[in-house]
């Protein structure tokens, strides 16, 4: 049987797995990003996003880490709270 790590290694060696999870990496990142900006566009501290969310600093500080690791991907009605406390409004685009 194999362990958790020499699985996602066998996976990561198939090419579709392997584009789609830097697709993931790519996206996640660039959200990221575009969160902290509105954040410090803001003048908002971790703080002060989770008191506007009516939740905890900590619980912000693990979904921005989250998105940097690509660990957890954030729901959007969490994406919606987060940028309207920086007064910004969500916006998603397909292209």
């Amino acid at each position: 049987m194999k362990t958790h790590d020499q699985l996602i290694a066998s996976l990561l060696q198939r090419p579709g797995v392997k584009t789609e999870v830097e697709r993931i990496d790519r996206e996640e990142g660039n959200l990221l990003d575009v969160l902290l900006k509105a954040r410090h566009e803001a003048g908002l501290s971790q703080a002060d996003i989770a008191a506007l969310m009516g939740t905890h600093a900590p619980a912000i500080a693990r979904l921005e880490r989250a998105l940097a690791t690509g660990k957890h991907s954030p729901t959007l009605a969490t994406l919606r709270r987060y940028v309207s406390a920086c007064g910004k409004r969500l916006q998603l685009t397909v292209c």
